[in-house]
């Protein structure tokens, strides 16, 4: 492929160097565009609205037969219905695909079973999981409910692992499979909303050892961390900037990894919205070390410390959570 790109060097947001990479001219249309996932079988969770609705319609359009699964619950996980799954599966067979919904809790380890058992009793395998379900609840730290903790935590990591786990037994046999998972920015910290930050960080550690554990089966797992309008977020707290940033335009990338084409790609973490994505030092990189013969004393510490590794911070100024574009 003939591209040219210009290649800019930056200090980025989450503190270390990386290379933006702006296209400078229209990329060439692949001959197979529109049948990358031709012949696989997806599984989608929480598809009735959002990523996992825009995952699910483009993920058919590029031949995949998917199941769709949702609750049909709130964006804050109440209520049950099965209108947002059906509305999906209509829309992806009105454009000639195929799909099936299913209305299983990924919370439930039964229901996360019955999941998967769609795909493999509709269509005969399971090539791709795309772990997305998701609920939000927050509150600031003395004042989160332990019942609204464990509902985020059962639908986000309990529910990622519950159909992992039940997707790789049958990946593990074909030995091929991709998993892409979703994780937020909001793992990096974000206030009052500690409890949406440990199970979305959570996710990403799971996925790191799910890529090194599988790989040698023929499955990837990969992170995304994307920005995207979102149902959930009262118009009284939406920020313009991320409000015009659309479902869809997440879908390519989750595609791409969903596809034979990303077979190298494993364990890694992006970031991904409109226009951009990018690739995540993985494990992040030690900033500074301090190294001395012999053990320290913590007198030792206090003294060199504040002079080089926590110079110039403070009790209430921190790292960004998003990138810098959206300051």
């Amino acid at each position: 492929m003939n591209n040219v790109y210009t290649i800019v060097a930056r200090a980025h947001a989450m503190h270390y160097d990386n290379k933006i990479l702006k296209l400078a001219g229209p990329l060439r249309r692949e001959p197979d565009m529109g049948n990358m996932l031709k012949g696989k079988v997806a599984v989608i969770t929480g598809a009735g609205n959002g990523l996992g609705r825009a995952h699910a319609i483009e993920m058919a359009a590029q031949g995949a037969s998917v199941v769709v699964n949702d609750l049909g619950t709130s964006w804050d996980g109440r209520g049950v219905s099965s209108e947002a799954a059906d509305i999906v599966v209509q829309t992806i067979r009105r454009a000639g695909g195929a799909a099936i919904a299913n209305y299983d809790s990924v919370a439930l380890e039964t229901g996360a079973e019955a999941i998967i058992k769609t795909a493999l009793e509709q269509y005969g395998r399971i090539d791709i999981l795309v772990n997305n379900a998701g609920i939000i609840r927050n509150q600031p730290l003395d004042k989160i409910q332990t019942e609204d903790f464990d509902a985020v935590v059962k639908t986000h990591l309990y529910g990622t692992m519950f159909c992992t786990r039940a997707a790789c037994r049958s990946m593990k046999k074909q030995k091929y499979g991709r998993i892409i998972s979703t994780s937020s920015h909001i793992g990096f910290g974000f206030p009052a909303q500690a409890t949406y930050s440990a199970v979305k960080e959570s996710i990403v550690g799971f996925c790191r050892s799910v890529a090194r554990e599988l790989g040698s089966d023929g499955i990837t797992c990969n992170v995304i961390r994307p920005i995207a309008a979102w149902r959930g977020i009262p118009p009284e707290h939406a920020l313009p900037a991320i409000e015009a940033l659309r479902p869809e335009d997440i879908s390519a990338l989750v595609i791409y990894l969903a596809s034979e084409q990303a077979d190298h790609i494993n364990g890694c973490i992006f970031e991904v919205f409109r226009g951009r994505v990018g690739i995540f030092v993985d494990p992040p990189p030690l900033q500074q070390i301090l190294w001395k013969d012999g053990s320290w004393t913590p007198e030792e510490l206090g003294q060199v410390i504040p002079k080089t590794l926590t110079k110039g911070r403070s009790r209430e100024v921190y790292p960004p959570t998003l990138p810098d574009l959206f300051d």
